[in-house]
């Protein structure tokens, strides 16, 4: 079993996705351009300035991305930084077990504790307390056959899910304008028939980035926020006597 393999299995590769997507999740009607607006976005319908924010987003070199949300009824968490050169560290949270994770390059690196490794193992059958304290504390590589770059720790990944069919994005509603973190952002609202409704934050200065995803109803209620755009993401490889031959996940 591989880094990434464990990655699936965790939970938290879908968390960020799913919260992104969940503009896709049906709709009611797509918000007019308004008259008299003022501002970055005057004129310009909800679906338009949706569009241009999952342009920006998706061409900034760089983003940092924090998130919660449920899998399977559990609570999840995550918090990356990625960019588009495939180097990606950060941290994913789940009941009782926690994971860190770092891509250099084309190689994935994970490392976590032994309630993590447990829960992993015994999920494939192959649960035992010799593998489990081999793999706690220390970094476990992807098998070379499957470094490619899915997940979270692929960037363009995480964003083709908001535009992997416009349609999806269509039918949104101008909201108010906000604050997200210290910054101006206009919410734009979309509602399905089954209870579910997203609203997605835009910034209104600069660039129009997503800066925060918020999920609520439905199977996949959660939040997601987006800062530190186009800053470096320092990602080394761990040390080679930190690092353990993925086989081990075997037991």
């Amino acid at each position: 079993m591989s880094a990434k393999k464990v990655l699936v299995l965790f939970g938290a590769v879908t968390l960020g996705v799913s919260v992104l997507a969940g503009c896709g999740e049906g709709g009611d009607g797509g918000g007019s351009a308004g008259s008299g607006e003022k501002g970055p976005f005057a004129g310009k319908s909800a679906d338009e300035i949706a569009a241009a924010a999952v342009k920006a987003t998706r061409d900034a070199e760089s983003v940092h991305i924090t998130g919660t949300g449920e899998q399977q009824g559990q609570e999840m968490k995550l918090d990356f930084s990625v960019d588009n050169k495939d180097n990606c560290t950060g941290t994913l949270t789940g009941p009782e077990a926690e994971a860190d994770v770092v891509q250099a390059g084309q190689a994935v690196y994970l490392r976590a504790d032994k309630a993590f490794w447990k829960n992993v193992l015994k999920a494939q059958g192959a649960a035992s307390d010799g593998a489990v304290d081999k793999l706690a504390g220390k970094w476990v590589k992807s098998d070379a056959d499957e470094a490619g770059t899915e997940g979270m720790c692929d960037k363009q990944a995480v964003v083709a899910a908001l535009d992997s069919d416009k349609s999806e994005r269509q039918g949104m509603k101008k909201g108010k304008e906000t604050e997200v973190n210290g910054e101006s952002a206009l919410t734009l609202t979309k509602k399905s028939g089954n209870g579910e409704e997203f609203t997605l934050y835009v910034a209104t200065e600069g660039e129009p980035y997503i800066l925060k995803a918020v999920n609520k109803g439905g199977e996949n209620p959660g939040e997601t926020t987006l800062t530190d755009y186009n800053k470096k993401v320092d990602a080394e490889e761990p040390p080679a006597d930190e690092v353990v031959d993925p086989k081990q996940v075997q037991g």
